[in-house]
């Protein structure tokens, strides 16, 4: 439609989820309209995000250290373990302020038909994790999708035999929602009312 820089600035808006086409093309003509120095923070925080975040060495979910907050906070207990699939679920769960364990971010969830399979996933390193013998009950908090439930289930079949207990959040989220849209009531309810796999 465009040419030259708008029409590359729209191209690259729209390749990010939840963008169309004419999302795209209001983000980048608001960008066009915007104050030099409101764009150049925008992209001072584009490449800082790139620089500096990276992936805990523990749980990987997000960190500008090795290891993110969360595992640094001898507060925490290491007997409940918390999978989820992203770090946007780990932040979910900490506003509800009901879990007190640690995480372990799997990068996603086991879906087939996108090729994503458990050798894509982090559940190789947590299994590893597991083997330290320290955590006595795994909490699966993956999404309550088709994707989600797979997963969930898969983990159970290879946990169980180590000789934890394995819990799913219980009733009160949406079936095919995602985890980052609960609010704190509903997600601290599943939280108290989850069950054996």
């Amino acid at each position: 439609m465009y040419e030259g820089a708008i029409q590359d600035l729209i191209d690259e808006l729209g390749r990010l989820p939840g963008v169309g086409p004419k999302g795209a093309q209001r983000i980048a003509f608001h960008i066009l309209s915007s104050d030099t120095a409101d764009v150049a923070r925008l992209a001072a925080a584009l490449r800082k995000v790139k620089e500096q975040v990276r992936f805990c060495t523990v749980c990987y979910n997000v960190a500008e250290e090795e290891q993110c907050r969360i595992c640094r906070d001898p507060r925490r207990g290491n007997e409940v373990l918390c999978v989820v699939e992203e770090p946007k679920d780990v932040v979910a769960i900490e506003r509800t302020g009901e879990f007190r364990g640690r995480y372990h971010v799997l990068g996603g969830a086991i879906n087939p038909l996108e090729g994503i399979g458990p050798d894509n996933l982090k559940i190789r390193e947590l299994l590893i994790r597991l083997g330290n013998g320290d955590v006595k009950e795994l909490i699966l908090a993956t999404d309550p999708n088709t994707e989600g439930e797979a997963t969930a289930t898969y983990l159970a079949l290879m946990v169980k035999p180590m000789g934890i207990a394995v819990t799913r959040l219980a009733s009160g989220l949406p079936v095919g929602g995602d985890l980052e849209y609960a609010d704190e009531i509903t997600l601290g309810r599943a939280f108290e009312g989850r069950r054996a796999v």
